[in-house]
């Protein structure tokens, strides 16, 4: 699907990967609606500058499903060509030691607000035969670490969600794709350690893809149509790992943990 000039909508787009697709679909010239918790003032102007046919900022907290409403009613009459739910939150260590209301606003962000979103906008897409959902999962979600239990789930449950929808969306001209994100040098990657490093060895870990980089995979996954965008190399090789021999993949991760 084309990026230039259309209307793309993205979570979480004033940091991390959610920043470095909207640069990369500026530098496309396409129009952007920009969804952020708090008030980003540069924001716009920086998207301009890259090259964005337009710009509209919206501030919505995606753990409060009434914020959600409210933007959905107001973009009511709005096409949106791609929907990019990349906005995400991490959990992590023992279940017993997380705190249960991070863990349903967690939920909420990553899974319920994702879903409530493309529930919004697909009908549009569908009416129009042309749309594209875009939903950012994780190495998480089939790489299961221990200390990782609830963001894992999360992540796991947005490819189920996405590889349903992709099936229900069949020959009607909306697409999805499911990002497979491995580590990518954001803020929320460099709070792994301080989420897991107390029982899990987060050295292994290591360091992180550029999200410039991964945008322009992700660019790459859009315009040629893909429906799963998965990592290379050492991540690549873990995550078939993990799918295809997962008793090897459990043992060799839980010489890494300690209770």
């Amino acid at each position: 699907m084309e990026i230039r000039e259309s209307q793309i909508l993205i979570t979480g787009a004033n940091r991390g990967i959610g920043k470095a697709v909207a640069l990369m679909c500026a530098e496309d010239k396409a129009h952007l609606h920009l969804v952020i918790r708090t008030p980003d003032e540069k924001l716009k102007a920086e998207m301009m500058s890259a090259g964005a046919k337009s710009c509209e900022i919206h501030v919505v907290d995606l753990a409060v499903p009434a914020e959600i409403n409210s933007f959905l009613e107001k973009m009511r009459d709005q096409t949106i060509d791609i929907l990019v739910n990349n906005a995400g939150l991490l959990t992590g260590g023992l279940l017993e030691n997380q705190k249960v209301p991070d863990i349903y606003k967690m939920m909420q962000v990553n899974l319920n607000a994702l879903i409530h979103l493309t529930h919004g906008f697909l009908p549009g897409m569908l009416k129009r035969k042309r749309g594209k959902i875009v939903n950012n999962s994780s190495v998480s979600a089939v790489m299961n670490f221990p200390s990782a239990s609830t963001y894992a789930a999360s992540k796991a449950a947005v490819i189920s969600f996405t590889s349903c929808l992709r099936q229900e969306l069949k020959d009607t001209g909306v697409t999805t794709l499911t990002l497979i994100t491995p580590g990518i040098e954001t803020r929320m990657y460099q709070e792994i350690p301080k989420f897991y490093g107390q029982h899990i060895d987060s050295g292994f870990i290591g360091k992180g893809m550029q999200p410039k980089k991964y945008a322009q995979m992700i660019r790459e996954a859009i315009l040629e149509d893909l429906t799963i965008l998965k990592p290379h190399g050492v991540t690549g090789l873990g995550l078939s790992l993990s799918q295809h021999l997962p008793t090897a993949f459990e043992n060799l991760v839980s010489k890494k943990f300690r209770r």
